[in-house]
């Protein structure tokens, strides 16, 4: 009697793709090898992300035997029949979008140059640990949850007392719970057609962002009069932030072939994921996931000219005379002085850096600028965030609009004329680049 071979390697019909059955006779116990008959290729575990995308039977071996192994070796650890997705838990399944070498959805943002973002799965991490790590849905297998076990879950979640002694529901934190474990879920959904999703069953939590607090007209002309930005390093980023719209990540991450002199412009290509923590940040892809143009002004070209020339031209177009790119505390140490300089009372107002973007679409919106083209400059898609009002504009910028004083040009045109008046009364030059209005 002829042997079955340890495995038989097929070609779907409907499709170009392969699927692998196991025998007994490869090593592996009935039980184990009934959970691979006729499965894809694709369904391999994160470990083995590497052969699921076969294009041949020749290329198939290999993959079956790095398989077989695989099972075996966990077999010997007492988990061979948890590899599977029919097996695992849902602690299991959440936690592995937690981390970039075991998140199923890794090789496919991939594969649509969408990579991921480390600050998206650090957040991922946090909300994991703090707040679903420990809840009795992660103990239960994702195949035998249904809606009751959903329906206890949003109750606890919206019960739970959070660090700071409020309830969880209806806070930021809630919908973004929900919404990372809505999103494990429906991604399982993905990879197991037949299963019934109970977190189809109920809605994600909406949570709108209150309204940004922004600068008025004036105190914008403030931090640009003598005395406010004491080098041309402090005016270019400053200048970054209220005249293009850039995020704090991004500014970092210019280089000088992104700058674009003669028509001109700034491409937006990059940017520093976990720019807060020195040590471990690196270069990804902007929050858009695209690179973006937005506005290169004149005197922000004079600005960066004379960085240059002071510290010197680097990898980066923002740099210390080292050639290392400031940090995150130099940003907030700077930017505070800046407002204390140019004596800004906050008045309860939350101001950061990233207000400065509010400042610039209000203008343009002030401007006349199209909606359309001030979501672009600042970096928000409709078709991404799927965020869009009733009126047709995302609801991200909308956030950003208020109805400022003037429009933009006559900002500059202020700016230059506190300056020309400070310096008719004697007041000491200072070393920034004068506003020169055209």
């Amino acid at each position: 009697m002829k042997v079955p071979e340890p495995y038989r390697i097929s070609q779907r019909a409907d499709s170009k793709t392969y699927q692998i059955t196991l025998n007994p006779t490869c090593g592996l116990p009935t039980r184990v090898c009934n959970e691979w008959k006729r499965k894809s290729f694709l369904s391999f575990p994160d470990e083995l992300a590497q052969y699921r995308n076969i294009k041949s039977e020749k290329a198939a071996k290999p993959a079956a035997y790095a398989l077989i192994q695989y099972l075996k070796k966990k077999l010997e650890e007492g988990n061979a029949q948890r590899v599977t997705a029919e097996g695992v838990t849902v602690g299991e399944w959440v936690q592995k979008f937690t981390t970039i070498e075991t998140s199923p959805r890794t090789g496919k943002n991939a594969s649509e140059n969408m990579p991921y973002s480390i600050t998206t799965l650090k957040g991922y991490l946090k909300l994991y640990r703090a707040h679903v790590k420990n809840d009795p849905l992660m103990g239960l297998r994702m195949v035998e949850v249904n809606e009751e076990d959903v329906d206890e879950f949003y109750t606890r979640m919206s019960l739970k007392v959070m660090s700071d002694g409020r309830t969880m529901g209806g806070t930021k934190t809630y919908a973004d719970v929900i919404k990372f474990v809505r999103m494990a879920f429906n991604n399982y959904q993905q990879k197991n057609h037949k299963w019934i999703n109970p977190f189809s069953f109920y809605k994600a939590p909406k949570y709108e962002s209150p309204e940004r607090d922004m600068l008025t007209d004036e105190e914008v002309r403030r931090l640009f009069q003598p005395g406010v930005l004491k080098n041309p390093m402090q005016l270019a980023v400053c200048m970054l932030y209220f005249y293009s719209g850039l995020r704090r990540a991004e500014i970092f991450a210019l280089k000088p072939e992104d700058l674009d002199w003669k028509t001109p412009k700034i491409t937006v290509r990059r940017a520093w994921q976990l720019f807060d923590d020195a040590k471990n940040r690196v270069i990804g892809p902007p929050k858009s996931h695209k690179p973006r143009k937005t506005l290169f002004d004149p005197i922000l070209q004079e600005a960066i000219k004379l960085l240059w020339e002071e510290n010197g031209k680097y990898e980066y177009v923002i740099t210390h005379r080292n050639g290392k790119v400031p940090t995150a505390s130099w940003v907030k140490r700077n930017f505070r002085k800046w407002l204390e300089r140019a004596d800004i009372e906050l008045g309860g107002r939350k101001i950061t850096p990233h207000c400065s973007r509010h400042y610039l679409a209000s203008f343009m919106e002030a401007e006349g600028a199209p909606i359309r083209y001030i979501e672009e400059i600042l970096g928000h898609s409709q078709k991404e965030t799927g965020r869009i009002s009733a009126s047709g504009i995302n609801k991200t910028t909308k956030i950003y609009l208020h109805t400022p004083e003037k429009a933009i040009i006559e900002m500059g045109k202020k700016v230059s004329e506190a300056r020309e008046k400070a310096h008719a009364k004697n007041e000491e030059p200072t070393n920034i680049v004068n506003f020169q209005v055209s």
